[in-house]
């Protein structure tokens, strides 16, 4: 299931039972290596599932049960499990298991009976990627991780250690990533491979390591390359015959700037994202607040003719007993509308600096902004208490209210009136005929 693109890989989407692994073509014939990584995983749900595996094997376990790759594995998995499987709260995590290719790995403890070596740390949804260091060095494996909370690539921190550990001499490197009921988004930015080679060891030159047959298939798809790249300056070229200076520089930073973007011109895209939609959100709130003031308007109306009404209907006791009630509610209805007020002048201000200059302060003003909106849903919570305990108190248990008596029917026409109307009203428009 694995989807990949001109940037990244996403080993698997966020649908649930999804398998995906990416895998070197050929073996690694390093003694000793190190690989960097750099993966994201995201999902919108608290819990994500299952995780993604780094992988250094004898053979390509290209689709299996272990987060998408093949069990009985001949080498290490490093293993970040997102899901707690054995209800002991210790993930996410990382895991590093070996196998000689005879175990079976251990779902249902998330391997913690096979773990060489463990640390728990919390990959996902961070906001930059998540960076691993795994080193096998002289018969001893490292991980270090970068946990994404800071741009800089240097920041590793250690997680893992095995010592004496014996791999196969060449083998193949994989990532994959798997899903179950729950699933996240596993994408894989880079995966970068070093030979680590003792103090004073002659290291063999790159054109030894590559056979003549592949150089020779690279130098004609490089040559092939250079031609369409030389077509397409010709037909700019003549597309553009004003250009001056240097029509090769120009065509390159044309379409390098039409293809790619800058760190920077990203990051300020996505700021300007972010500030539009807070500036829409910002205006559906302010119009519903509107529509609140409104409400808040009518019912104060309703409440004054209620008390009106109920002042001129019950001059006894009741009436007496109440007015305490009746001030409380009207007063609470005059500070919840101050407060709608008091929103809406706060709104108005943070239009203005989202609308304006894009002011970075303007998330204090929409702080503030859900403080009083919290406010009024606590005084309209007071209001509807007072208006129901209101009633109650007016209306005696006994008695449940009625509906008002309907007027009486009129009795219907009698023959002998009908033809009566009828004959003088056909008698007046003769005459009007007559007359005009």
């Amino acid at each position: 299931d694995a989807i990949p693109s001109a940037d990244q890989i996403r080993i698997t989407t966020s649908l649930k039972s999804q398998r995906g692994s990416v895998w070197t073509k050929t073996k690694s014939i390093f003694e000793y290596w190190e690989v960097e990584v750099t993966f994201r995983v995201t999902g919108r749900g608290r819990i994500g599932a299952d995780g993604l595996a780094i992988w250094f094997t004898e053979e390509q376990g290209l689709e299996g049960p272990v987060f998408g790759a093949a069990d009985q594995w001949n080498g290490v998995g490093i293993f970040f499990d997102s899901f707690d499987n054995d209800g002991k709260k210790n993930n996410p995590g990382v895991v590093v298991v070996g196998n000689n290719g005879k175990l079976l790995y251990d779902h249902q403890n998330d391997g913690s009976t096979q773990a060489l070596a463990s640390c728990q740390r919390d990959f996902r949804n961070k906001p930059y990627p998540v960076r691993v260091k795994i080193t096998y060095y002289q018969k001893t494996l490292t991980v270090l991780i970068n946990n994404g909370f800071t741009p800089d690539k240097d920041d590793y921190e250690f997680c893992a250690k095995v010592e004496d550990m014996v791999l196969p001499s060449q083998g193949y490197f994989g990532i994959s990533a798997a899903t179950g009921g729950l699933a996240d988004d596993h994408d894989v930015l880079s995966f970068l491979t070093f030979q680590l080679t003792e103090p004073g060891k002659e290291v063999p030159t790159p054109d030894a390591e590559i056979p003549q047959k592949d150089k020779e298939k690279y130098q004609e798809q490089f040559e092939h390359f250079q031609q369409e790249l030389d077509k397409k300056k010709e037909e700019f070229q003549k597309e553009h015959p004003d250009v001056q200076g240097q029509p090769g520089k120009l065509f390159e930073r044309f379409f390098t700037d039409d293809l790619f973007e800058t760190v920077s011109d990203r990051e300020l895209r996505q700021i300007f994202e972010g500030q539009n939609r807070i500036h829409l959100e910002i205006k559906q709130l302010n119009r519903q607040l509107d529509m609140i003031l409104d409400e808040q308007r009518r019912y104060v109306s309703a409440v004054t003719d209620e008390i009106a009404k109920r002042g001129a209907g019950f001059p006894g006791q009741q009436g007496q007993a109440s007015q305490q009630e009746i001030e409380t509610v009207v007063k609470t209805q005059e500070e919840v509308v101050r407060q709608v007020n008091e929103i809406r002048n706060s709104m108005a201000d943070t239009l203005r600096l989202i609308s304006g200059a894009q002011h970075p302060g303007s998330a204090a003003g929409v702080y503030e902004t859900t403080q009083h909106f919290n406010d009024i849903k606590e005084h309209l919570h007071v209001v509807k208490r007072d208006i129901e305990h209101l009633v109650q108190r007016n209306t005696p248990s006994s008695e449940k209210p009625k509906c008002p008596d309907l007027p009486p029917f009129p009795s219907c026409l009698s023959t002998m009136h009908f033809f009566i109307f009828v004959a003088v009203q056909t008698v007046l428009f003769i005459g009007y005929i007559m007359y005009r």
